[in-house]
């Protein structure tokens, strides 16, 4: 059996290997023994050594490095064309991990001012009484940003783009400059955009993070976290930090996410195509009194995303004239649309934010409107997700 590293990954892209050839081949060869085109689950936790210190591949101990979840950071690190990925039991211990890694008590990070609310959590219940301090400031505004930087203590400035749910866009190579003035990091959550629609390091970002158990996953049946890295010097922080935490995506799991990323170009376009009809559709209901979509002209970062971002996603955020109630009566009645949190399978979820995903910041200066609705569109037949929608609003 042959795995391929980062280095076999950036020969990928060396020739020129598109997205899609990538996703299918990148970070594994076919076996040489049976010739199986797909790597196995390697459910081990130790390796035989030939003689002490002789290690096989530099396979030890399954925490420090398992052979399934290498195919997966290779394949990672090939998409996003990085230096080097790595493969998480989720992407908050992706997220955590990589603060104990590249921050120390004292130091400073811009946050979305409308960011994830499990990040917020991270940031201000975790982080924050370990010492590490935030300041939040609007992604869509580089002024805002650069006014929360603190000149000599910022460490990193973290965007997410588009955020989570109000769909704010960041302008991530003007973001990069304002990051690399100051010495600190971009770190870009790279989650709803996937890296098939965006890809941050080529547009200066350090970080790339992901929740894999989104689009990268695309099935909803694993939860999984991902970082690559463009600077060899992060990843060998970052790779110290993973083995010393331990907060690795297991095998299986990493088999399930790897799956994933071979279809990953094909979903994503049927999300876009459906999120679009959907768009259109909830623009002229009369219960609708806003849709917030990148891909809408009016949208204040339409420019932006249409210049960083291939197509503009699966997700769509909108509000209603009825306020809350009838914000949280209609999640209740799709049949289609399945209500539950999380996003970026293959079947289509609806939620309300403000009191399932983002009730943690609920009473903050990331608290969301209560009519809002957030759908995560998935890549059933579109007309049955139409009337779906018909039905519940009406």
């Amino acid at each position: 059996m042959t795995h391929r590293t980062s280095e076999h990954a950036d020969r990928d892209q060396e020739k020129g290997a598109g997205f899609e050839t990538r996703a299918i081949h990148a970070g594994y060869d076919p076996d040489p023994t049976t010739g199986a085109v797909i790597p196995p689950i390697f459910a081990t936790s130790t390796y035989k050594q030939d003689g002490v210190g002789g290690l096989r591949g530099g396979y030890e101990y399954s925490r420090s490095a398992n052979p399934t979840r290498t195919a997966l950071e290779a394949n990672l690190a090939s998409l996003e064309q990085g230096e080097r990925g790595f493969a998480f039991a989720s992407g908050l211990a992706a997220e955590h991990t990589l603060l104990q890694a590249m921050c120390r008590p004292g130091d400073h990070v811009v946050i979305p001012d409308d960011a994830y609310g499990g990040t917020y959590r991270l940031f201000a219940k975790v982080e924050g009484p370990w010492g590490l301090e935030h300041t939040t400031a609007a992604v869509s505004d580089v002024d805002a940003v650069r006014a929360a930087v603190r000149p000599g203590r910022t460490r990193i400035v973290w965007v997410e783009t588009p955020t989570n749910p109000l769909l704010n866009i960041g302008d991530i190579e003007a973001l990069a400059a304002v990051a690399h003035d100051a010495g600190a990091l971009l770190v870009v959550d790279n989650t709803f955009a996937s890296p098939y629609l965006q890809q941050p390091l080529v547009l200066g970002a350090d970080v790339v993070v992901h929740s894999t158990t989104k689009y990268c996953g695309g099935h909803s049946d694993v939860v999984g976290g991902a970082l690559v890295v463009r600077d060899l010097e992060v990843a060998e922080q970052v790779a110290f930090h993973q083995n010393s935490i331990g907060a690795v995506a297991g095998p299986f799991d990493s088999w399930l996410t790897l799956r994933g990323l071979r279809t990953l170009g094909v979903r994503m376009d049927r999300h876009c195509d459906n999120a679009e009809r959907v768009v259109r559709f909830l623009t002229e209901h009369p219960a609708v009194c806003q849709v917030i979509y990148p891909g809408l002209q009016q949208h204040p970062g339409h420019a932006v995303a249409s210049r960083q971002m291939k197509r503009y996603g699966g997700i769509v955020s909108f509000r209603v004239t009825g306020g809350e109630e009838q914000a949280v009566d209609t999640c209740g009645r799709t049949e289609v649309f399945t209500l539950a949190e999380s996003l970026g399978g293959i079947e289509s979820l609806i939620e309300h934010p403000g009191r399932m995903t983002h009730a943690s910041v609920a009473g903050t200066d990331l608290e969301v409107p209560a009519d809002l609705i957030r759908l995560s569109v998935g890549i059933e037949t579109a007309e049955d997700l139409l009337a779906d929608l018909d039905r519940a609003l009406g």
